[in-house]
């Protein structure tokens, strides 16, 4: 379950620091769209080796998101120095005591040791990966967001009328070249049903009934990888309410704003 947005004052200040050698350009505005959910992104550093062709990806948003990169030359072969400037870069921010949390985006089980120090600093600390990303980094992390959720879903190919559905010849006959393949979509799960439960009973107040912003919270410090959107629900609470047979959701309207909160319980058997 993501985070409310931050508000006003309470907003963090966050170093979001991304690996580019193991971080896809696809990713970036939804990168910063759910690091928005977290705080502000203070700083945005981007680490790799700028005078090869395998970051040309990269180097169209640099501008755009304003993300400044860190020059890292390939000093040997099959070593990776990039990891060694990122940390060197993190650990400089760290004890200059501006920052209440670090973002750091790679799949690389390398940045685990780095995500714990940062954390016996008292930081709060978000990793960006994919679902292949080592789960001791993933454990590492107070909250760790997998990148195929982050990519905007490809439009549609409409096909053309004229044709029939069928693929459109170029002028002179000749096929077109095939499209550039979509990026990996998450791979769905089955929903933690019984972990889900399991939280609830532990949290709840004597009736069985738990907040359902403090069961996220609680899901996701058991779980830094838990969220609602790997199992194809948007939000916490519409997971909740899918699964009729174990959950039951309340909606409870509040005195001081008179909106409504949500609360969650484990569904009682049948006598």
């Amino acid at each position: 379950m993501a985070s409310k947005p931050s508000t006003g004052k309470s907003q963090k200040h966050l170093a979001v620091l991304i690996d580019a050698d193991n971080a896809s350009a696809d990713i970036v505005e939804g990168l910063f769209e759910e690091v928005a959910k977290y705080g502000i992104a203070s700083v945005k550093r981007i680490y790799g080796d700028w005078t090869g062709p395998q970051l040309g990806g990269w180097k169209k948003t640099l501008l755009e998101y304003s993300i400044q990169p860190i020059q890292q030359f390939a000093y040997t072969s099959g070593k990776n120095a990039t990891d060694s400037a990122l940390i060197i870069d993190a650990m400089d921010l760290l004890y200059t005591r501006r920052f209440d949390g670090f973002c750091l985006v790679s799949s690389d089980s390398d940045f685990t040791r780095l995500a714990a120090r940062l954390r016996e600093e008292g930081q709060e600390v978000i990793g960006f990966g994919q679902q292949k990303t080592p789960k001791p980094f993933v454990t590492a992390c107070d909250r760790f967001v997998y990148t195929e959720l982050l990519r905007a879903e490809p439009a549609p190919v409409e096909p053309s009328p004229a044709s029939g559905g069928a693929s459109p010849a170029t002028a002179n006959g000749t096929p077109p070249k095939p499209a550039v393949p979509a990026p990996a979509a998450p791979v769905k799960q089955k929903a933690p049903v019984d972990f889900i439960a399991k939280v609830i009973e532990d949290n709840s107040d004597e009736d069985g009934w738990v907040h359902l912003g403090a069961l996220g919270q609680n899901l996701s410090k058991l779980r830094p990888d838990f969220d609602s959107r790997l199992y194809g629900y948007a939000k916490l609470s519409g997971l909740i309410k899918a699964q009729t047979s174990r959950f039951e959701l309340q909606e409870r309207g509040t005195t001081a704003t008179g909106g409504k909160s949500l609360y969650a319980r484990n569904q009682k058997p049948a006598k």
